[in-house]
């Protein structure tokens, strides 16, 4: 009989005292230094990289403490990795002239990407309605694949939340709200651009995404003829008509060259008209007083002249 004692693998001794703490600590994420020039954006990330105000602050603070929050990035079969969470954070270390920044490594499949992603950017206050749409877009696609794989949106009670009532819940947003900033994706990006811009108020903007994309292209040009945007009233006759059918350009130009009863009972001065009348060191509230002062003696006046 032969011996089976070749196919026995020995421990080593490193193995054998080494301790469940030991073992544990191998198993940890660890923080590592990696040349920026390594890391890739994360795919159709939502999240603008504006060299704005806070990006200098941000500049200022690396360039003083360094990179106190490490960035979260995925290895990359094509080489490199791919970064998850700090795209700010990185453009901060070039502007500053740094070579590397600190990150922690993570084996994450792409839904697990994109949560993580979002969840570490949505907190943020300064966020731009497009921004916000295309990530809760990107999370709820995630919550619905992850839900349709292992269930993860059921409780330990075995209550089971659909992924948009998951989602609305984690963001601290109603369920309707969550999926009217859903509806921006599907705008043009002129119209989205104007939204970001607060050019085009919200509300509107939901009602003009159920327009086709022609149409939608057809509204940028009666909004330029009447230099104008839809009111919410104008914005949900223009979807009435577009589900109806009846959209056509004169339809359009009808709706839009409406006079809105804001504008109605609204008179609106340029304050660069107004400023050729006052001294430079106006405030805008010191003109306002002396505008309406103005007026008063104007009035009197005018009823002077009746009496006579």
């Amino acid at each position: 009989m032969k011996s089976s004692a070749k196919n026995i693998v020995l421990k080593s001794v490193d193995d054998i005292f080494q301790t469940e703490e030991n073992r544990a600590d191998a198993q940890r994420e660890r923080v590592q230094e990696i040349p920026l020039d390594q890391l890739k954006p994360f795919k159709n990330h939502p999240f603008k990289v504006r060299d704005d105000q806070r990006m200098l602050d941000t500049v200022d603070s690396i360039r003083e403490y360094g990179v106190l929050v490490p960035a979260i990035a995925r290895p990359d079969p094509e080489g490199g990795y791919e970064l998850i969470s700090g795209h700010r954070r990185k453009r901060g270390c070039e502007m500053a002239g740094l070579q590397t920044m600190p990150v922690i490594i993570r084996d994450l499949d792409d839904d697990a990407a994109v949560l993580v992603m979002v969840d570490s950017n949505i907190q943020r206050e300064e966020l731009l309605p497009s921004e916000r749409a295309f990530a809760y877009k990107m999370k709820l696609e995630a919550l619905k694949h992850q839900g349709a794989r292992s269930d993860l949106t059921s409780s330990q009670l075995g209550t089971k939340l659909r992924a948009d009532e998951l989602l609305a819940q984690q963001a601290g947003e109603s369920r309707n709200q969550v999926q009217r900033f859903i509806r921006l994706t599907e705008l043009i990006s002129e119209l989205l651009d104007m939204v970001d811009e607060r050019k085009l108020a919200f509300n509107p903007a939901v009602e003009v995404s159920y327009l086709k994309r022609d149409e939608q292209r057809m509204l940028l040009e009666a909004m330029d003829a009447e230099q104008t945007t839809p009111s919410l009233s104008q914005a949900q006759r223009l979807k009435k008509f577009s589900q109806e059918g009846r959209l056509t350009e004169e339809a359009m130009s009808a709706i839009m060259s409406e006079e809105k009863k804001s504008e109605m009972d609204k008179v609106t001065l340029r304050s660069d008209t107004l400023r050729r009348y006052f001294p430079k060191s106006y405030t805008p509230k010191q003109m306002g007083q002396t505008i309406i002062k103005l007026l008063d003696v104007w009035q009197k006046q005018r009823q002077k002249n009746q009496e006579r």
